[in-house]
C-alpha cells in the first residue's frame, strides 16, 4: 500500500454498501500497539440489512419522526447494531471501534 491509494470495502453483501477507504498516511508500527487500529472516522454505519440506500433513507425518516408509525419498532430493531443505544447516524466513538478491532487475531 502507498499513501493516496484507495480501496473499496463492501459491507453487508445483501445491501451492497461500498465504502472507499483512502490511505492518507502510513506510519511505522509501534511496539506494544495491537493492530489493526482505527486512527480516525466519522458517522455510524447503517444497520445490518436496512435495505440499501433507499431502506436507510426510510429508516432515518422513521426514527427522526416520533409520530411515524414505525418509529418505536425501527429504534428497537436498530439496537442490535448499537449495543442498546438509540441509533444516531452521527455517532462515532473511536474507542468503541478499536475495542472491536482488538478482537481480530
Amino acid at each position: 500500500m502507498i499513501e493516496g491509494m484507495s480501496l473499496i470495502y463492501q459491507y453487508d453483501f445483501g445491501d451492497n454498501w461500498e465504502h472507499e477507504i483512502i490511505i492518507e498516511k502510513i506510519t511505522e508500527a509501534e511496539e506494544g500497539i495491537h493492530y489493526p487500529v482505527c486512527m480516525d472516522g466519522e458517522r455510524h454505519r447503517p444497520p445490518e440489512d436496512v435495505g440499501g440506500i433507499g431502506g436507510y433513507e426510510n429508516f432515518l425518516e422513521a426514527i427522526n419522526d416520533p409520530n411515524h408509525p414505525e418509529y418505536d419498532d425501527m429504534l428497537v430493531w436498530a439496537e442490535k447494531d448499537t449495543g442498546g443505544r438509540k441509533f444516531d447516524p452521527e455517532y462515532f466513538y473511536i474507542n468503541e471501534v478499536n475495542r472491536a478491532l482488538m478482537k481480530i487475531k
